[in-house]
């Protein structure tokens, strides 16, 4: 038997929840189907969010504040930037606006698989805990990640990765500023320190079409870390996962499907940030789903619309800087500060680089 609904959205991170929460309170119907068990577990994430995103995060998923990114060059030196913003418990935080959509009346499969797609009947099959389901929907959000299985099942382009490892260690010092460490040892990438009260996420991307070892560098540097007296020895958790560093795909709407969050590309390629994409481009993707089923027919494309103007400068900025790098690594070049500061948000160079142009299909101009 089929289940009918208005939205079907793949995916139950901030993206996804935060489309369902929009289109439920507008009165759809939704369904949202999720393949991992507890919904933010396991965390895969540095987990800081901007100040202005942290009306979203109720008290349990607060950790501590931040005020500011220390940033050490490869010669050693460092530079200091006010950096405000909130380090959460990702998985509380993602629990939360999990529970918000569900309040606004979507319903929730947890332990779910999208399986196949037919765009053309608007068919999906999802293997739940229970068996195969099949379910109807007039429209579709895909907020599925990075490696998107919507993306896949469309048979549209694969977004480039960064791929990252992360440890959660006990925090000696109490600090309120994050850590990021530019080197020729994290090409493509970076390391970083994220303070989250008695411990921090300690961690690094890299990307693999340079190196491909992230452990013996994250290793090295937990290891000085620990000689300096700033962290302890423990492992209290591993983690890791792709993210992508392409800024946003070709067409973020393909006929009844919006893609969201980093399955669409929304992710920063200079720092991996995402969450308060994500979390902007649901509200607004669920808006325009409403609208839709309202009989807007022009929803969908404002959607698209709007969410470049409002985010591909900046997305087109880093990719402009990712790019320049990536014809300096692996040279001496990669080896001086002045190549990371004009590489990294912290530095003013980053800043006064050319702005990218860009195309009519937001594609940077080379």
């Amino acid at each position: 038997m089929t289940r009918n609904v208005d939205l079907l959205v793949i995916g139950l991170g901030p993206a996804g929840s935060s489309a369902a929460a929009a289109a439920a309170r507008a009165g759809a119907s939704v369904l949202c189907v999720e393949r991992k068990k507890v919904i933010g577990i396991p965390v895969q994430c540095a987990e800081f969010i901007p100040l202005p995103l942290a009306r979203y995060a109720a008290p349990e998923a607060r950790a501590q504040s931040v005020d500011a990114m220390d940033t050490a060059l490869p010669s050693g030196a460092r530079s200091q930037r006010a950096f405000h913003g909130l380090m959460i418990r990702r998985d509380r935080f993602d629990q939360g606006l999990a529970n918000a959509a569900r309040a606004a009346g979507a319903v929730l499969w947890t332990d779910s698989v999208l399986r196949t797609l037919d765009t053309g009947a608007r068919r999906a099959r999802i293997s739940t805990a229970t068996g195969l389901r099949e379910v109807g929907y007039r429209l579709l959000v895909a907020a599925d990640g990075p490696q998107s299985a919507v993306a896949a099942c469309l048979g549209v382009e694969r977004l480039p990765l960064v791929t990252t490892r992360q440890y959660t260690v006990p925090l000696r010092r109490a600090q309120r500023d994050t850590d990021i460490w530019l080197s020729p040892q994290t090409p493509g990438g970076y390391a970083w320190l994220f303070p989250k009260g008695t411990v921090a996420n300690l961690g690094l991307g890299v990307d693999p079409a340079f190196e491909s070892d992230m452990k013996a560098p994250l290793d090295a540097l937990h290891e000085t870390l620990v000689a300096e007296g700033r962290v302890g020895a423990d492992i209290l958790l591993r983690t890791g996962g792709p993210i992508p560093v392409g800024g946003l795909r070709a067409r973020l709407v393909e006929g009844d499907v919006v893609f969201v969050g980093d399955a669409a590309g929304f992710t920063h390629p200079i720092t991996g940030a995402g969450i308060a994409a994500a979390v902007a481009s649901g509200e607004r993707a669920g808006e325009a789903v409403a609208g839709t089923l309202a009989g807007d027919r022009a929803a969908l494309a404002v959607y698209e619309e709007e969410m470049r103007e409002q985010f591909e400068p900046s997305l087109a900025r880093g990719l402009g800087a990712r790019r320049r790098m990536a014809g300096i690594w692996r040279t001496d070049r990669a080896a001086r500060d002045e190549t990371h500061r004009a590489g990294w948000i912290a530095f003013d160079e980053y800043y006064a680089a050319d702005e990218p142009q860009l195309n009519q299909h937001g594609e940077t101009e080379t």
